[in-house]
């Protein structure tokens, strides 16, 4: 502890430097001259002597000779010496003060007998500083005495209490590692914090205040009392100025490589309005992408068949990526850390595709504590749970979630009384499973999910004979793989065995004995599908500009159609041979291998050749064989331009408008699909916060085996299908333009307008006035999936607990073509005046309506101590806007009508969700 104090004697020397002038009086020489006078104490404070003023040419009376004293106004405590034992000592010194206040020259009068006080007292002086002393109005410097006073410091008692704990964000759990602690009012800091948020403090005991700060959380003040000997254990919590903020996240971790990639994270995948909250629903607002109908979650990705679309996740291809109707993705939320969408020229990993593909990449356990998450909403309810095991390097994860809108259904059918709604039933739910371990520098994991959907109408119990039926879907995946370096690379190796289950079931109302009525299974129609399959890849940078990577899979299906009951296959006939597709029963294993590089032979030049041959066998005997080259090419113009292009050719088996289990293995027979995908654009980062870019594409399609979904489920083809060949051909070009803020700054969101043209070379059937099939020519059709004109703005904001969002959506109308839709018809004047409604030829169908919706979101997210609440609402079509599906031809008393089907597809959602 050190004391100083400041002692100005009433009579003191004076130091008047550079005075040339005194009161108006010239001085006798124009040189600098220091004169000494005697300072005496007078009733008006002090004054030089008479003589001493004569001298000075001042008022003999002193009026003008008042000396005001300098004051000390910056202190420079001396400190004892580290070290030192002893008892108090005093060091005076002289200060020679300055016209500016400042210490010039230091003098020791009295010095103690302990020189480390002398020279703590030396070393503090020159700091202080006073203000300037004035005589007669003018600035002089003066020498006073000046005494440093030393106490020996206070000796706190021994150190004898601990403080141990962990600082965490309020909420999240997640620790602190920039904290700063505080202790007893202290300015500086008594401690800080490791990379885990933990501390420990030595206290004295008693009580004590801790303070603790952290950037972007609000400071807290706690106190503590300890005993000696006792040592704490503590958790200090911190407010977070903002819950779950937006903050900048690192996007596009990979070197951008293909041509058109748009990558997803974090809120840009949960927090879009109008999707549930679910990562892959956002697909269906970027740019190249059509829909069925609004809301219902299967891109039609630049006018080509949804099932062209291929969805991987982690690379393991899956059969779909979303319930029926207007159900969720497949896979819960939490386990997907970013969507990778690639609308067209997708890289050479992933194979057997016509058209773009969906990747979900799996967020990567985390190794740090548990986590937990649960949600229920107006449609369903889930769970994710996630545990380190620290001690073996395991960690598990386990998500599932399962829906009720059966009962919403029930319960809003009794509300409305409307009779038989109560039978229908919208079931669904799924499961994933994870559990990965680390093996040296390699990681092994095993991953299984599954999905089950079960949407139809169950018979009444209020008669026998009563019938009802659906449809079921199920598929499940169990994915063991391993990766670890190789060669100087990084190897992978996967095995995946899948089960796949379509079904159409039947149910019908009997009569027990006794009188009691009850529902029984009427039979079932199935196609069911078993599959296993290898894959291996290798990656590896050979030099600062040549990276290669090689790979393969083989994959083996066993496909058959289940018929139990009284189920038969829609147009089954014993005596008759079978369409493929009516009984699809298959073996048929698909083969591939991939090579590509990416070679940088110049800064701002990027080359990426790559090759994919693949091998299509089905039992008995017959192989197709796949070829695709494949180039991507990328040059930096600028730092923050880059042009962009790629060709390549793709081939997949026929599909239909969904997957069905053994539809693309039996439609083997049919051949495959082929066609050539060519893209150019650019992308330019305008500024920060903005990036902006435009695609044009130009797909020539030499072989489509598409078939409608109405001639597998009734038949509709005619006889004699299964001697020709289903083949057409086509072409599908456009242009996309996007803009886009990433997230970050507490807001995201983007706009994105599409043109899109598919067209298809089919044989074109020509009706007569008596709505029979006349003729049948070669012409070019629209697709049936083409909408020209699709727009889309999604924005959200963060506010501090609170968060909006909206998306805005336009897309013109589909071909009335008949086959996702109904047919246009024209009327026809009969012989007695009347007209009837005839259909139309195909080359000259109408479109249905264009359609607009505006989607929106509102959430709010409550901190607790150790989990974060937050409590949506999420409303499909705010607007309740109507869109047209067909259109009904009829005749009333007014006359003929064509009266649009259309229905507001509103979905409000309102949730609630904790994570811990």
């Amino acid at each position: 502890m050190r004391q100083q104090r400041f002692c100005l004697l009433l009579l003191l020397l004076a130091v008047v430097p550079g005075l040339s002038w005194a009161q108006g009086v010239p001085s006798p020489s124009s040189e600098h001259r220091a004169v000494e006078v005697d300072v005496q104490a007078t009733d008006g404070g002090t004054a030089v002597s008479a003589e001493d003023a004569a001298r000075l040419g001042l008022d003999s009376q002193g009026a003008e000779a008042k000396l005001v004293p300098p004051a000390l106004v910056t202190e420079s405590p001396a400190a004892w010496p580290e070290g030192l034992e002893g008892t108090p000592g005093e060091v005076t010194l002289e200060l020679l003060v300055d016209a500016q206040g400042a210490v010039a020259e230091v003098k020791v009068v009295r010095a103690p007998t302990e020189p480390r006080l002398t020279e703590a007292a030396l070393k503090a002086a020159p700091g202080l500083r006073f203000t300037p002393a004035t005589l007669g109005g003018t600035p002089v410097a003066v020498r006073l005495p000046f005494v440093y006073r030393f106490e020996p410091p206070v000796q706190r008692p021994a150190t004898t209490a601990r403080l141990q704990g962990e600082v965490r964000a309020r909420g999240t759990r997640r620790p602190l590692a920039d904290a700063t602690l505080f202790l007893d009012g202290s300015a500086e800091p008594s401690g800080t914090v490791d990379t885990r948020g933990r501390f420990t403090l030595e206290v004295a005991p008693g009580p004590h205040r801790v303070e603790v700060r952290a950037p972007g959380h609000q400071p807290a003040t706690f106190e503590e009392t300890v005993t000696e000997g006792q040592s704490v254990q503590v958790v200090y919590r911190l407010q977070p100025g903002r819950v779950s903020p937006y903050e900048t996240v690192v996007r596009d971790e990979r070197p951008r490589t293909e041509v058109t990639r748009i990558s997803l994270h974090e809120q840009e995948l949960r927090e879009v309005p109008g999707t549930l909250g679910d990562p892959f629903r956002v697909i269906m607002l970027m740019p190249g992408v059509g829909s069925i109908a609004s809301g219902i979650s299967y891109p039609v990705v630049r006018g080509s068949q949804p099932a062209a679309t291929g969805f991987f996740l982690d690379g393991v291809r899956i059969p779909m990526l979303y319930h029926l109707l207007l159900g969720p993705a497949v896979i819960h939320p939490d386990f997907i850390d970013t969507v990778d969408f690639y609308p067209g020229t997708p890289p050479v990993q992933f194979g057997r595709v016509l058209g773009g593909a969906v990747e979900g990449r799996l967020s990567r356990p985390r190794e740090d504590r548990l986590h937990f998450t649960a949600y229920a909403d107006l449609l369903n309810s889930g769970g994710f749970i996630e545990y380190p095991f620290e001690e073996t390097g395991t960690s598990v994860s386990v998500a599932g979630r399962v829906s009720y809108s059966a009962l919403l259904i029930s319960l809003g059918a009794n509300l409305l009384n409307e009779p038989g709604a109560e039978n229908v039933r919208a079931n669904f739910w799924d499961y994933q499973a994870r559990v990965e371990q680390k093996v040296g520098e390699g990681r092994l994991r095993l991953f299984a999910l599954g999905s089950s959907d079960d949407v139809g109408v169950s018979p009444s119990l209020q008669y026998p004979g009563d019938t009802g039926g659906g449809v079921v879907s199920r598929f499940h995946r169990v994915d063991l793989r391993g990766t670890h370096p190789l060669a100087g690379g990084e190897a992978e190796v996967g095995f995946t065995v899948g089960w796949d289950q379509v079904g159409l079931t039947g149910e019908t109302t009997v009569a027990r004995p006794g009188g009691a009525l009850a529902v029984e299974e009427a039979g079932q129609y199935g196609l069911e599908q078993t599959s296993f399959a290898l894959r291996a890849g290798w990656k590896r940078r050979l030099s600062e500009t040549l990276e290669v990577a090689l790979g393969g899979d083989v994959e083996h299906r066993r496909a058959a159609t289940v018929i139990t009951g009284q189920a038969i296959a829609p147009g089954y006939r014993p005596d008759v041979a079978q369409d493929p597709l009516k009984s699809p029963s298959s073996l048929a294993t698909f083969s591939g291998a991939y090579a590509t590089a990416t070679w940088s032979p110049a800064e701002r030049w990027l080359f990426q050749p790559g090759l994919r041959v693949d091998a299509y066998h089905l039992v008995p005997g017959l192989t197709h064989t796949a070829v695709e080259p494949r180039l991507t090419v990328r040059h930096r113009l600028t730092d923050t331009l880059t042009l962009k292009g790629g060709a390549g050719l793709f081939h997949q088996p026929p599909t239909v408008l969904l997957h069905l289990p053994a539809v693309d293995t039996a439609g083997l027979r049919y051949g495959l699909q082929s066609g050539a995908q060519f893209d150019v654009g650019a992308e330019w980062k305008a500024f920060e916060g903005l990036e902006l870019s435009g695609d044009a594409f130009y797909n020539p399609l030499s072989r489509t085996v598409e078939f409608d979904v109405l001639d597998v489920a009734e038949n509709r083809r005619r006889g004699g299908l299964a001697g020709q060949d289903p083949a057409a051909s086509g072409y599908a070009y456009g242009f996309e333009l996007m803009a886009r803020h990433p997230l970050g700054r507490d807001w995201f969101g983007w706009a994105s307008y599409s043109f899109l043209q598919s067209r298809r070379r089919v044989r074109i059937d020509r009706y007569g006035d008596d709505n029979r099939v006349v003729e049948s020519v070669e012409g070019t059709l629209p697709f049936a999936f083409e909408q020209a004109h699709v727009f889309n703005a999604a924005l959200s904001y963060k506010f501090d607990t609170w968060t909006f969002g909206t998306v805005v959506h336009f897309n013109t109308g589909r071909p009335e073509s008949g086959q996702v839709s109904t047919q246009t018809h024209r009327l026809v004047p009969r012989a007695d005046g009347s007209q009837e409604w005839v259909r139309q030829d195909q080359d000259r169908v109408e479109r249905l309506g264009n359609f607009f919706r505006v989607d929106f979101r509102a959430a709010k997210s409550w901190a607790m101590e150790d989990f974060t609440l937050d409590a949506y609402l999420d409303v499909l079509n705010i607007s309740v806007q109507q869109e047209v599906f067909g259109y009904d031809y009829y005749h009333d008393v007014a006359g003929p009508v064509r009266s649009p089907l259309r229905l507001p597809v509103v979905l409000p959602m309102f949730g609630l969700k904790g994570t811990y």
